[in-house]
């Protein structure tokens, strides 16, 4: 049949979706190998086959998430949204869409790992920090795409540091308390640094 996944492929990648699931709602240290047979409805010769230890399940869930940002985060967060400043508020609104959903106990799964892992082989550190990298790129785009809206010199990949640092912490406290406020409140300063910015910059032009 014309474009019949491989059934070797097909297990492949419920193991993989899986443990993708179920590191983010369980932890990686809280989930067995059980845990993962049992959602993905597969045999343990066929884990072992793929992925010869949990780690190397856990690098390729790393390698997923950072291939997979722009289908999976990006292109949703950002349908209909034009201007680049309002795609930064719109990501951070998909996280609190997620918060919102799950009874603020949903968690950024790459902040969660990052958190969990205290001492993450380098392997493990560098797709962590990949995952990052990948989430303050386009978000430093997007800056630099409004860059004569804000003042000259302006640091955009700071600017984007800062946005993932509200979202992680809004996230962090959001769960704590099983509420919005917190988030709501960071993502707030964050506009009105933002628009603080292009008032300034307005400012100097006139």
């Amino acid at each position: 049949m014309i474009n019949q996944v491989p059934a070797v492929d097909a297990t492949r990648s419920r193991i993989l979706f899986a443990a993708l699931e179920l590191f983010a709602s369980k932890g990686y240290q809280s989930t067995s190998i059980a845990d993962i047979l049992q959602r993905a409805e597969a045999h343990s010769g066929s884990l072992y086959h793929f992925f010869p230890t949990k780690q190397d399940l856990l690098l390729a869930v790393l390698e997923s998430y950072r291939d997979g940002i722009e289908p999976m985060l990006l292109a949703p967060a950002w349908q209909g949204v034009a201007d680049p400043l309002e795609r930064v508020f719109a990501l951070l609104a998909a996280y609190r869409r997620a918060l919102a959903s799950t009874d603020c106990t949903y968690g950024c799964p790459i902040g969660s790992l990052a958190l969990e892992l205290h001492e993450p082989d380098p392997a493990v550190r560098e797709l962590l920090a990949a995952n990052f990298e990948g989430w303050v790129r386009q978000v430093k785009a997007c800056f630099d795409t409004a860059r004569a809206r804000l003042p000259r010199g302006a640091d955009t990949r700071q600017l984007a540091i800062f946005a993932l640092t509200t979202m992680e912490g809004g996230v962090m406290q959001a769960r704590t308390h099983r509420s919005l406020a917190a988030f709501d409140a960071s993502v707030a300063a964050l506009r009105d640094y933002i628009h603080r910015l292009e008032s300034d910059a307005e400012g100097n032009r006139t």
